[in-house]
């Protein structure tokens, strides 16, 4: 009876300390939060302000660029950018089947990286540095063929090039894609029908277009009905 006692005293006694020291651990990450919570207030404020700042940011943000489409989307810039860049992709795809699908995301940064040289955020430079970097990395990265590597790259030359850019950079990945597809083998050139889902960025250009004529008509029809 005496050693059940003693070993029970024993146990109750581990069983204390280990519930201290969680008690511990637990005081100290409250510290640590604390801690944390302080420098997060003592640089940005408030975190509830922090979020209505960065939301009402975004709302304003939002709202310009919709002004902006309403007012001075170049319809006819962008409908050219738009077949330009297609008949890219189009030749593309011929040639090697899927190969939009397999990189959405890349052609979602070459068509950032057109915008941004347009609007006059980037330099030439860093324009061709850019587009050279993609192209890297599609080739050597990725492992891509020459034409799904040059894909992304064309498209956007095409787009929003000169014209004489545009109309070399078209014969070029033409000739190349001609080129890839007679060193294919025979049995690699059947060419499987799939469901082809357009880059992001030629779909916000044909939103844009469709934000910009339908506000022209609206305004159309609201003056035609105060003259009637």
């Amino acid at each position: 009876m005496a050693f059940l006692i003693y070993a029970w005293r024993a146990v109750l006694f581990e069983l204390s300390n280990w519930k201290n020291g969680a008690f511990a651990i637990a005081r100290f990450v409250g510290y640590v939060l604390k801690y944390a919570f302080a420098v997060v207030y003592h640089f940005i404020g408030s975190p509830i302000t922090f979020s209505i700042r960065c939301m009402e940011d975004l709302f304003y943000t939002v709202r310009a660029c919709y002004s902006w489409i309403i007012g001075n989307a170049p319809v006819p810039d962008l409908t050219l950018i738009i077949v330009l860049a297609s008949i890219v992709l189009a030749i593309g795809e011929a040639t090697v089947p899927d190969s939009i699908n397999n990189q959405p995301y890349v052609l979602t940064v070459s068509g950032l990286i057109g915008y941004a040289a347009v609007r006059g955020y980037i330099s030439e430079p860093l324009f061709w540095t850019l587009l050279l970097g993609l192209y890297a990395f599609s080739k050597f990265l990725k492992k891509r063929d020459d034409v799904s590597a040059a894909m992304p790259v064309a498209a956007v030359l095409a787009g929003v090039g000169e014209p004489w850019v545009r109309l070399l950079v078209i014969i070029s990945y033409t000739a190349l894609a001609i080129y890839q597809y007679s060193k294919m083998p025979s049995e690699g050139k059947e060419v499987e029908i799939r469901e082809m889902r357009l880059p992001i960025p030629l779909l916000l250009a044909a939103l844009a277009i469709g934000l910009r004529v339908a506000a022209k008509w609206a305004g159309y029809r609201h003056l035609t009905w105060m003259i009637v």
